[in-house]
This record gives structure tokens, C-alpha cells and sequence, in this order.
């Protein structure tokens, strides 16, 4: 089937007008944290965690009505309409003085994030089934819209505050972008042309009832993973690399920036790879690779003293020497491992393994008398885990781009599965992968409250990952049984 006239062009429309969105939606991000790094406000980090969240509930409570607005009037007025109402309330955000008045506004903006309900459904109507994939693929590469947040949000904040000496500079940087988020509405309206699926005459009830299905909610908790962590993420790990590796705003909004880009931008790539090897195959190497590198970055940057391999008397007796080299206990001589101050510059060093050395220490001294199986030497060893800033940050960028392609995944089973109902079912998905931008930076607050530990918030990944892994292979080898008894049945009898 051909694509339809105008596609190529809504497409990019819709493309450009969610990156402006996504761009907006993010803000917080790097707008709370240098709010509170320069003392402007003083908000902890479960604060934080709330206002890096606020807007990401916005966008996701309304991406199912906006999936539903959608498919029955179209995409063209409700994409403009939003652009139009997200800039009031991005607008109001520079006269906040507090938490609840900043807190308000980013509940306000926050429906930007449902853009991506009303780009899905509007970009999936023009293109025949086989071009979907790549094409929502596309249309998901707007997700790079963190990036020009992250990237040149540092770098305009600086601008606008002379340089950090007139810090009440920050209010312009939402007037700037609430004015892209109007001029962004006008050229929308003007440059699209409106198309409504077959689905549009059906009433609320009949345009819900696809969310019945189990199976949505299953995608769902994929793309809260795949797409709600990378929001998350793309906002926590600023404050994460200022607080971990003492980097400046810029750099570490520059580094946030390296994470959000690739992964908006393979999202392309990832429906290329839907289209041709299948969406079910391709998230199982998306769920499986971040369990594993979710394992990884687990790990804390570590410099522990711990109880080591000690030396005990053979005999009873009189010690006889004490040197740095041995204990002698009457002509009897035990070695000691000498500390030969390995890890003294280990801060300075490249490790990319735990570093580890190992000594003993004289608890006895000449003229003691010791007896048999007595500690006369205890061990001490020092460990050190640099967590690499630089590997660190090229798994996080790698994690990111796993995510990247597994969103374009996700979103290739909607039209497969609900060909008439991708906005709705696409809104519904999008809420529960929205909650996850919403939720995990406020856990992420409470894990750093209750671990002390910044690597804390990978846990969740690793559970998450788990969960979807287990989830999808389980229905997998239920479909497998289901289509094909006969052979499940002969596996079974020659496996006894």
C-alpha cells in the first residue's frame, strides 16, 4: 500500500511540534535543579523529586482523553489547541515564589506531555501498516526534545542570569519557551491538513473498550519502563552527576543531554527493527540488556575498610619480635602482608574494577605471652569501587538507546493489535508510561532519603526489567502452547 499524500509532511510536522513539547515538558529537570543548587529556593530531594514529577502526572493523566480527542476530531485542532494551552500556564511559571506556586504551574505545562497521544494517533492514520513502525518511529524521535533542554538550558540560564549574579534572570527562560510553544501552535495549524480515523463515529464507550483487553496493560508496563524511566532519568540525572561526581550544572546538563539525544533519536531505528524482525523479538533484547546493565550501575562508588585475614598463634609462647615484616613467637616466625599504600592516589586513577588491598597488623607486642589459636595479627583490607564517571555515563547513554529502541517496540504492537483504536489504546499506554516519568522521580527521592546512596534508583530498574522480562515470556510461551499442543506435548514426553 502506497503512503498517503501529505504523510511525509504531517509527519514532520507533528515530529517538530512534539520535540518543542517534549523540550517544554522536561524543564524541570534542569530549571529545579538550578533553582536549588544556587539557593534561590531551598527544596530537599524528595521536593525535587515532586517537582521533576509534577509535570510528567500532567502529561500522562491526559494522554488518554487526548488519544480520544483525537481519534474523533483529528489531530490537527487538538495538537494546536495544546501548544495554545500549554503556553499559559508555562508563561505563569515566572512569577512562582515557592514550591506550591512552581508546583501548580508544572501541573499546568505538563499536559505538553500528552502531545505524544495526539502525534501517535494523528501520524499512524496516514501510513499503511508496514510503514507504521518506522514512521511512529520517527514521529517518537521528538523524545530528543530533553536534549535541547538539557543541552542549552544550562548555557541559557547562565545568559539570563548575567552569569549567576542576577539569579531572578531564570524567570525569562519559561516566557522564552512559552512564546516557541505559540509560534509552534500557529505554524501546526497552518501546515497540517486534518484526517480522522474510521473509529471517529464510534461513541465513549465503544472507543474504550479496547482498554478491557489485559494485553494493553501489559504494553503498558513495558513503556512505563521504556519510556517512563527514560523521562525520569532524564531529569534525575542531572542533580545525579552534580551530587556523585561534582560536576558543574553545564557539564552535567551536557552529559543528561548525551543520554536524552541518542535516545530519541534511535527511536527511529527501533521501528525499523519492529518493522523487520518483529516487535516481540526486539523487546526481548531491549527488557534483557537493561536488566543487565541496570545490575551494574547498581554498584556505588565505594571506599571501605573491612576486617581482612587475620594470623593466629600455632603454639602458646612468649613473643620474641615485633617487626613490619613478621611476629616471632619463640623461634616461630609469621609473616605479615606489609600495606603498601596500592589505592593512596586511587581517586587520581582509571579503574574500571574494584580495587582491592590487603595487610596485617600487629596486635601483640614483644614480651607478650600469647596462647595457641590466639589473633596475634589482624587483617585490614581497603577496597575501592571509582564508579568511572566516564563509564558511568557511556552505560547510562547505552541504557538510554535500549530504551530508545524499545519504545519504538511498544508502539508497533498498538496498530498490529488495535488498528482503529490507536489512540486510545496509544493514550492509555502513554498514561501508564507517563506515571512512570512521574512516579520514579519522587521513589528516586525516598531511595536517596533511605539508602543514602545516589545509585539507589537503579535498583528499581532492575526490578522493573525483571517484572516486564518474566511477564512477556510467560505469555510468549503461553501463546507458544496454545498454537501448537500437539508439539508441546512430544517436548514434554521426551524431556521425561
Amino acid at each position: 500500500m502506497k503512503v498517503t499524500k501529505g504523510a511525509n509532511k504531517t509527519l514532520f510536522i507533528n515530529t517538530l511540534s512534539f520535540t518543542f513539547c517534549f523540550a517544554a515538558w522536561l524543564l524541570n529537570g534542569i530549571l529545579v535543579t538550578f533553582l536549588v543548587d544556587n539557593q534561590v529556593f531551598n527544596w530537599n530531594a524528595v521536593e525535587i523529586g515532586w517537582l521533576i514529577g509534577i509535570p510528567i502526572l500532567t502529561g500522562a493523566i491526559f494522554r488518554l482523553p487526548a488519544g480520544i480527542l483525537t481519534d474523533k476530531f483529528g489531530g490537527k485542532p487538538v495538537f494546536a489547541g495544546l501548544l495554545l494551552l500549554c503556553a499559559v500556564p508555562m508563561y505563569l511559571l515566572s512569577y512562582a515564589n515557592g514550591f506550591w506556586s512552581f508546583a501548580l504551574c508544572s501541573l499546568g505545562f505538563g499536559i505538553a506531555g500528552a502531545s505524544f497521544a495526539v502525534g501517535i494517533a494523528f501520524s499512524s492514520i496516514w501510513f499503511p501498516k508496514e510503514k507504521q513502525g518506522i514512521a511512529l518511529g520517527i514521529f517518537g524521535a521528538g523524545n530528543a526534545g530533553a536534549a535541547i533542554t538539557t543541552l542549552i538550558g544550562p548555557k541559557l540560564l547562565d545568559i539570563l542570569t548575567d552569569g549567576k549574579t542576577n539569579l531572578e534572570g531564570w524567570r525569562d527562560m519559561p516566557r522564552i519557551y512559552a512564546a516557541f510553544l505559540v509560534v509552534m501552535a500557529i505554524v501546526f495549524f497552518l501546515s497540517t491538513k486534518n484526517k480522522k480515523p474510521a473509529s471517529s463515529t464510534k461513541n465513549l464507550k465503544g472507543m474504550l473498550e479496547p482498554l478491557k483487553s489485559v494485553r494493553v496493560w501489559r504494553f503498558g508496563l513495558y513503556y512505563f519502563l521504556v519510556f517512563g524511566c527514560f523521562v525520569a532519568f532524564a531529569g534525575w540525572l542531572v542533580p545525579y552527576y552534580t551530587n556523585v561526581y561534582a560536576l558543574d550544572l553545564a557539564t552535567a546538563g551536557f552529559l543528561a543531554s548525551c543520554f536524552s539525544l541518542p535516545s530519541g533519536v534511535i527511536r527511529a531505528f527501533g521501528g525499523w527493527l519492529s518493522d523487520k524482525f518483529g516487535a516481540r523479538k526486539v523487546m526481548y533484547w531491549v527488557l534483557g540488556t537493561s536488566l543487565v546493565f541496570s545490575a551494574t550501575l547498581i554498584i556505588p562508588k565505594m571506599d571501605i575498610y573491612a576486617a581482612g585475614k587475620g594470623i593466629m598463634a600455632k603454639s602458646a609462647g612468649t613473643v620474641t619480635a615485633v617487626t613490619d615484616a613478621y611476629i616471632e613467637v619463640e623461634g616461630v616466625q609469621y609473616p605479615l602482608n606489609e600495606k603498601m599504600g596500592k589505592l593512596t592516589s586511587a581517586d587520581e586513577e582509571f579503574h574500571f574494577l574494584p580495587a582491592k588491598e590487603s595487610w596485617q597488623q600487629a596486635l601483640v607486642k614483644e614480651g607478650d605471652v600469647v596462647k595457641k589459636k590466639q589473633l596475634i595479627a589482624e587483617g585490614k583490607t581497603h577496597i575501592y569501587f571509582q564508579a568511572n564517571l566516564w563509564i558511568f555515563a557511556i552505560i547510562a547513554i547505552l541504557i538510554g538507546s535500549i530504551w530508545g529502541i524499545g519504545k519504538a517496540a511498544v508502539y508497533k504492537h498498538i496498530p498490529d493489535y488495535f488498528p482503529e483504536e490507536v489512540g486510545v489504546v496509544g493514550g492509555m499506554v502513554g498514561v501508564l508510561g507517563g506515571l512512570g516519568g512521574f512516579f520514579c522521580p519522587i521513589i528516586f527521592g525516598y531511595l536517596l532519603e533511605g539508602t543514602g546512596l545516589w545509585s539507589s534508583c537503579w535498583i528499581l530498574m532492575l526490578v522493573l526489567s525483571a517484572i516486564c522480562l518474566i511477564w512477556m515470556h510467560r505469555v510468549v510461551q503461553r501463546m507458544v502452547n496454545k498454537a501448537t499442543p500437539e508439539l508441546v506435548n512430544k517436548f514434554e514426553k521426551n524431556i521425561d
